[in-house]
């Protein structure tokens, strides 16, 4: 919570996921796979231009024609298949109704979720947190590479084992894990970058085991399971 709010006081709240509706929070975690935001965002704005961006109008079209219009976000012909593999799941099971979906249990519906063809964990956690509002962190190469620095975590830990660290140190509260995600993909963004961080201007660099031979923090082990 210390690392939280030091964020916290230097970006604000991020307000995070960049979407008008839970339908557009689905479809944005599936096209983002493996890219960049900017490339998922402009094959949002293709599907809003066409009147496409509901789970409704992906459901009543071809694979194909979706596939067209996603280009931008790579993969297309993949991810087009995926939204429809969701799509069906959530029509078959739950008569395409959002509401039931989500007031299933949470670990059942994850793993129910995990179960739909191509989708990962960190797809599957973007749409039960942000969607969903479920109490599931979210954990993605940001995370990894920002907490391995600071010397709390090892980058070479499973997902699990990342999400289980955080999840037993924080409150189990929703709005508290989608801003600490956001935070730490502003952070990852524009500060601890793979390549050439910016060390100097960045919010954690007084505790960050790569700034510093021996920062100020208390560190934790914890054994993957």
């Amino acid at each position: 919570m210390d690392i939280y709010h030091k964020l916290l006081a230097a970006f604000g709240h991020r307000h995070w996921w960049p979407a008008q509706t839970r339908d557009e929070v689905i479809i944005g975690a599936i096209l983002t796979q493996n890219v960049a935001w900017k490339n998922a965002k402009a094959a949002i704005d293709n599907l809003r231009k066409h009147n496409l961006l509901t789970l409704k109008a992906i459901h009543e079209v071809s694979i194909s024609e979706i596939a067209t219009l996603i280009k931008p976000a790579r993969f297309y012909n993949q991810k087009a298949q995926k939204l429809k593999y969701f799509i069906d799941f959530l029509f078959y099971k739950y008569g395409g109704n959002l509401d039931a979906l989500f007031s299933q249990d949470t670990g059942e519906l994850r793993r129910e979720l995990l179960n739909i063809k191509g989708l990962g964990e960190e797809t599957v956690d973007s749409i039960l947190l942000y969607a969903g509002e479920k109490p599931v962190f979210v954990i993605d190469a940001y995370t990894k590479r920002i907490f391995s620095r600071l010397g709390l975590t090892d980058k070479e830990w499973s997902y699990h084992a990342y999400q289980h660290f955080f999840m037993e140190r924080l409150v189990k509260d929703a709005k508290l894990y989608s801003d600490y995600h956001a935070q730490i993909v502003h952070l990852g963004h524009v500060y601890c970058k793979k390549h050439e961080p910016k060390c100097t201007e960045c919010p954690l660099n007084k505790l960050c085991r790569s700034c510093v031979p021996n920062p100020p923090l208390e560190y934790l082990k914890v054994v993957e399971v």
